[in-house]
């Protein structure tokens, strides 16, 4: 790729408009843990929301997007589609719940919630499980995505891409801590979609000069549809996807659902992921009942409208406004680069480790025109940034707050837990910066992190509606999640990812609800401590509400689960009508015969949404209502 003066320019500028502004932040989040790890509990609705698309939105999502767009065609992305059900339940039924609970970190949390030796056990052992160990490895999904891009772009080594992305995100966030993070992403959020938008307009161009013999965007995207409506992936378990005309046995390229006649297809993309992967498997960003980087965010809200709404904005964000530009690159991909010896025969100074299927975004990028070289330069170091400093504050949260001052110093000054937080976000990046070294592709990671949390995502919507589950529920579930993980691919070697990950669901499902019955309880006034506060509904309280003195009106009053419930069914049908209407309008160019299908989303787009303003405005009314009897009964 040719960078010229006017693009180092673009790219310097993007850089100096994301960071400066965070170093503005560094003496208010020096004044104490909450600042530096909470905000001080002060953010507004729509800051906290686009932190969590910023976040969410990292160097490796588009690599991941066009490689399942390569490997299984646009129906790949159910397997991150599914997730809409997990993040508006966490909308509708556990952002407020997580505000009204008050604790800093989500591992706080079991403390609150559980009692004795194991709450304990169970914070520390997941701070370092979460803080360390998880959160590395997908800082290191990161790290490998941005040296893939490098290498591809500028033909970077490794080592160089890690230093200069480390000396960058690791000074940003010890100094600016949780405010300037999300300061940063907010202007981040704005430049990475400018820059996406912009490699699918070109990428767009290239295919009209390719196909149809003239550079237009709008030819472009004719003759991709035109060429891809006949052709579909025959191959999905191969490294190499062949093009492969419509006959009846393969997976189109186009279609949003899978080929149900591929049944192992079908249930790994579509199957798993819709009815099992969303409430049963823990992955930051979509946790079921809400967690990790997600639920800081909620706790940084200044309130439980806040934290709804910012939730809210961050799912609509997230699977609307992004998916569609790393899609059309993605299927552009597939006629410059037809298969992986394409791309190596285009860079032939990259790395052949590092070229995968991953690598034909970044391979797409070299159709970029002066000036917007730079703009895509600083987005994708936006990218990488905004995920990457998100997850050493989020990390280091969990091994000073959680680990380090609650077990090992628990009477130092403030500020020694401050620049301890500091000194974490060091050694959390190289401790990620080597994992990267080890990974292969974004596919692989994202197996392995779905794998070692399968089967405990349940749990953790469970324990807001059950008072039978415990922290031993938790331990039993973490234990069995990663034996299960080691144990069943060896005892099921022919089986592929999916009747793994059901097996797998299977056995640590049952070993945490039985432990739920027959394991040591949760002390009952912790119980009722906890539920004064948090006021959860469900028949699974029945006994431990009226324990409390809290009366089903007020619960009734205080949640709404009949609005909540309609917001959340809503709500998957707004985000799914609108993603899919718009792949509609954009495939009828070339095939008129998807606009009837358009018009039907845009309908059902517009219904969905008149039922959601209404329900959230609503639920908006209740949660300052609710707010303002907490703060007049505490003054009394």
């Amino acid at each position: 790729m040719k960078i010229t003066i006017i693009d180092w320019v673009i790219v310097v500028a993007s850089i100096l408009i994301c960071f400066i502004p965070a170093l503005f932040y560094g003496k208010r989040s020096g004044k104490n843990t909450a600042e530096f790890f909470a905000s001080g509990r002060a953010v507004p609705w729509w800051l906290a929301g686009l932190s969590m698309v910023a976040t969410t939105f990292s160097s490796d999502t588009p690599n991941w997007v066009t490689e399942q767009v390569r490997k299984y065609g646009v129906a790949g992305n159910w397997q991150w589609w599914a997730f809409v059900l997990t993040g508006v339940a966490t909308v509708f039924f556990f952002a407020r719940l997580w505000r009204r609970s008050g604790v800093m970190t989500d591992l706080e949390f079991y403390e609150h919630r559980y009692s004795g030796k194991a709450a304990s056990v169970v914070r520390g052992f997941r701070a370092l499980y979460l803080g360390l160990f998880f959160n590395c490895f997908i800082m290191g999904m990161v790290t490998l995505a941005a040296c893939k891009i490098a290498n591809i772009l500028f033909e970077m080594p490794p080592w160089q891409t890690i230093l200069i992305c480390g000396v960058l995100n690791v000074v940003f966030a010890a100094h600016s801590g949780l405010w300037g993070v999300m300061v940063i992403d907010m202007v981040q959020f704005f430049i990475k979609m400018t820059a996406v938008f912009a490699a699918a307009y070109f990428s767009l161009k290239e295919v009209g000069r390719r196909l149809a013999g003239d550079d237009s965007a709008w030819l472009g995207l004719k003759a991709l549809v035109e060429k891809l409506s006949m052709q579909q992936v025959v191959t999905p378990k191969g490294a190499e996807p062949i093009m492969s005309a419509v006959n009846g046995t393969g997976q189109p390229f186009l279609d949003l659902l899978p080929n149900f006649s591929m049944s192992e297809l079908a249930l790994m993309i579509f199957i798993l992921p819709i009815a099992i992967s969303w409430w049963a498997n823990w992955y930051p960003g979509a946790e079921p009942g809400g967690g990790s980087y997600i639920a800081q965010r909620m706790l940084a809200s200044k309130s439980e409208k806040d934290s709804l709404g910012g939730t809210l904005f961050f799912n609509v964000a997230h699977y609307v406004l992004r998916p569609w530009p790393w899609i059309i690159t993605g299927l552009c991909s597939l006629v410059v680069y037809p298969d992986l010896a394409s791309i190596k025969t285009a860079f032939p100074n990259a790395e052949t480790s590092l070229i995968g299927h991953d690598s034909a975004f970044p391979a797409m990028l070299k159709f970029l025109p002066v000036g917007f070289v730079g703009l895509m330069i600083g987005g994708l170091i936006a990218a990488n940034s905004s995920t990457i400093l998100t997850h050493l504050n989020w990390g280091s949260s969990y091994l000073v707050h959680d680990f380090y001052r609650r077990f090992i110093n628990t009477k130092a000054p403030e500020s020694h837990y401050v620049n301890t937080g500091r000194l974490s976000t060091v050694l959390l990046y190289i401790v990620a910066a080597v994992l990267s070294l080890y990974m292969t592709s974004a596919q692989q990671a994202f197996q392995v992190l779905l794998s070692i949390g399968a089967g405990t995502g349940m749990i953790y919507i469970a324990r807001w509606f059950w008072w039978r589950v415990s922290a031993w529920c938790e331990i039993v579930a973490m234990v069995m999640s990663l034996v299960t993980s080691l144990a069943v691919p060896k005892l099921m070697p022919n089986a592929d990812f999916a009747m793994v990950t059901i097996v797998q669901v299977g056995i640590t499902t049952l070993a945490w609800l039985i432990t739920a019955f027959v394991g040591p309880q949760t002390d009952r006034a912790k119980l009722i401590t906890f539920y004064r506060k948090v006021k959860a509904a469900g028949p699974g309280w029945k006994a431990i509400r009226a324990e409390a003195g809290v009366s089903d009106a007020e619960v009734a009053q205080e949640n709404r689960i009949g609005a909540a419930f309609i917001g959340w069914i809503s709500g998957c049908a707004l985000i799914w009508s609108s993603l899919f209407a718009i792949g509609n309008f954009l495939y009828s160019v070339g095939d008129p015969s998807r606009l009837k299908m358009a018009w039907i989303l845009t309908g059902v787009f517009a219904v969905s949404g008149f039922i959601l303003l209404k329900v959230t405005r609503q639920l908006w009314t209740d949660s300052t209502d609710s707010e303002a009897r907490a703060a007049a009964k505490e003054k009394h």
